[in-house]
């Protein structure tokens, strides 16, 4: 391909692509999954261009000779841009280079965190000068922080909200702008997840949005739906088709009863569904009620067995066809356990404005099975709430992995 005509109208297509897919918006903290979500995308639509390109003007290059092209053009395209991500997290832990020097005014526990991240995550580049907590002579140590900030060449000024007043941080707000520093904010006490604020304008008039959820737009909802049923058909139709029948009579031979066991979940909308298992318990009336624990006497012995490594939650994907649940999503509780949990646990109800799903970020992260303490599900729900304000079909891939290497590597809580 080395027709200069191409090229030309692929470098301006390049930049216009690059633009709208944010492909060059790589900072310290993003993601190498991110970086990979980019590159997916602008050769998505270089690929479109390229063949209809070629298409139009050559007859006899073959469809495989294109794809080459674009396939290796993007392996060294990719390679180049993380070897320059990687070159940069390397060169700022080994070299120090490459860094900004930040300061952090407040306190509190999100300060603690801010505090935590920056000292143990070195090849970000953050070099934390000082914390003004504020705890003491607040005007003066107020005096001092910029002062600090003009002296030693600060960068970036974070700020607790929940420790300055209003006219206090418009005054570091007017300070930053004026002084050219960057001023960026941590979330006060009453945000404790994260927020994913959006900004939309009714006419000329600004509304903030408590959280985006990417699956509030169609086209993501389709995207999702359609790769839920594309999966689900796949091991419906590779692993169930001969699994189930296996399962089924050692289930049999074992106890009396179903194959299958339904209980009742709560999911989008909070609107109530069966969910398919294969049962792991001798049938016992308490089964809606108490979670299992460990070494826990109902369950029988194919059932140790089918929960240690997942397959008693193959038959969810049945549920993903009919539309209850996704892949991947938050997990579903039992109906006792959703009602206690939406009045004791904070944002708890926030996991229900998507599908919930038969695996999850929160699972990945060490947080499935048993709810042992207030922690574990205060985590569960922070990590759901996580995945719905910035799900993208790339994180759904990523959690699948995930889940499948903690299968086979066996998990400690599964039982």
């Amino acid at each position: 391909m080395s027709n200069i005509g191409y090229h030309l109208l692929l470098s301006i297509f390049w930049l216009i692509i690059s633009y709208y897919s944010s492909y060059y918006e790589v900072y310290r903290y993003s993601k190498g999954i991110e970086i990979f979500g980019k590159l997916l995308k602008q050769f998505f639509f270089i690929s479109l261009i390229t063949f209809a390109y070629v298409g139009y003007k050559y007859k006899y290059v073959t469809t495989d000779e294109v794809g080459f092209y674009i396939f290796s053009s993007f392996i060294l395209v990719g390679l180049l841009k993380y070897s320059i991500f990687f070159t940069l997290k390397k060169y700022r832990i080994l070299y120090g280079g490459n860094h900004r020097n930040v300061i952090i005014i407040g306190n509190g526990k999100s300060v603690d965190e801010l505090k935590d991240f920056f000292t143990t995550n070195p090849d970000y580049g953050y070099n934390l000068s000082h914390i003004f907590d504020l705890k003491k002579e607040k005007k003066k140590e107020i005096l001092d922080s910029k002062n600090f900030v003009i002296q030693n060449k600060v960068d970036e000024i974070y700020i607790s909200i929940n420790t300055l007043t209003h006219r206090e941080i418009n005054s570091f707000i007017h300070f930053a702008d004026n002084n050219l520093k960057t001023i960026k904010f941590l979330p006060d006490s009453k945000n404790t997840f994260l927020r994913n604020l959006a900004v939309e304008y009714y006419g000329y008039i600004p509304i903030i949005a408590l959280r985006t959820i990417p699956l509030d737009k169609e086209v993501n909802k389709r995207i999702k739906r359609f790769f839920d049923v594309v999966f689900s058909l796949i091991i419906i139709i590779i692993i169930l088709s001969w699994l189930t029948p296996l399962i089924a009579l050692l289930i049999k031979l074992e106890s009396r009863g179903p194959i299958f066991f339904k209980q009742k979940r709560n999911g989008l909308n909070y609107e109530e569904f069966y969910c398919f298992k294969f049962r792991s318990m001798h049938l016992n009336p308490i089964a809606d009620l108490e979670q299992v624990q460990k070494n826990d006497p109902r369950i029988t012995k194919i059932g140790k067995f089918i929960r240690k490594t997942s397959i008693d939650e193959l038959p969810q994907f049945f549920n993903v066809l009919l539309g209850d649940m996704s892949v991947v999503g938050p997990r579903p509780h039992m109906v006792s356990h959703t009602e206690m949990y939406a009045k004791s646990v904070d944002k708890f109800m926030v996991r229900h404005f998507i599908k919930p799903g038969i695996t999850g970020l929160a699972q990945t992260n060490g947080f499935r099975g048993e709810v042992e303490t207030e922690k574990d599900i205060i985590n569960r729900v922070k990590y759901d709430i996580f995945y719905l304000e910035n799900w993208s079909l790339l994180l759904d891939i990523k959690i699948i992995i995930a889940t499948i290497i903690n299968a086979i590597k066996g998990e400690k809580k599964a039982y």
